[in-house]
């Protein structure tokens, strides 16, 4: 005689059904859980492209005739950058900026002071976030060619090796825009006792001595991140 409920209990189909289980929850959130972290670490990659507005200053040779000072007039830049992502905290950086500017000296001529010149810089470099890319303080740096160019007709231009090494820092105001904030400073390798801005009947412009140009240059940019 069956006196049994008629409720078959085995105790290793209980432990059978729950393994499947365990496994059928796994199978569905292993996907989940790696397209999230897939998701993360794309989010910590970024990269940007950042348009800038600011102003340089300084900046001096010698003149070699007459060993007086030739200064670099002080004026409005713009430069734009593109930021390609690496890592979390790195990113390779091409960097491209101009401005307008003058050679001054109390040893020009009144024709000759003033005479204006547009700088262009080249360079390749990349930034690093102290905490991580996108927000807070970085550091940056570059190395590339800087080009003078006269706006006078008939002189030729000047291309020189050329740097930039600076800080700066990233205020995030949304997932895909952020403004930065910074300071540069470049150096540009001159050739020694050169003369420079030559061309035509006119010779040359100046003939500088010195192996160095250093100026710096205060930077606000509008970054679109992605």
């Amino acid at each position: 005689m069956d006196t049994g409920s008629g409720l078959d209990v085995h105790p290793m189909r209980t432990v059978g059904s729950m393994a499947s289980l365990v496994v059928l929850v796994g199978l569905v959130v292993a996907p989940v859980q790696y397209a999230r972290a897939q998701s993360a670490s794309a989010a910590k990659n970024e990269s940007s492209i950042t348009l800038y507005g600011g102003g340089r200053f300084g900046g001096s040779v010698t003149d070699s005739t007459t060993n007086s000072t030739i200064d670099l007039k002080n004026g409005s830049s713009f430069g734009l950058a593109v930021d390609i992502g690496l890592d979390r905290n790195r990113q390779i950086e091409l960097f491209y900026s101009q401005q307008d500017t003058a050679l001054t000296s109390g040893a020009f001529s009144p024709q000759s002071n003033n005479d204006g010149l547009t700088l262009h810089n080249y360079h390749l470099g990349g930034t690093a976030f102290i905490e991580e890319v996108g927000r807070g303080p970085y550091v940056m740096g570059g190395i590339g060619a800087t080009t003078a160019t006269p706006k006078s007709g008939g002189l030729n231009s000047a291309t020189f090796f050329s740097g930039n090494v600076g800080i700066g820092w990233m205020v995030p105001i949304g997932a895909h825009v952020g403004f930065r904030f910074e300071a540069r400073g470049y150096g540009v390798l001159l050739n020694n006792n050169s003369a420079l801005f030559c061309g035509g009947a006119t010779g040359c412009r100046v003939a500088i001595k010195g192996n160095g140009l250093f100026f710096g240059e205060a930077l606000a940019g509008l970054s679109i991140r992605f």
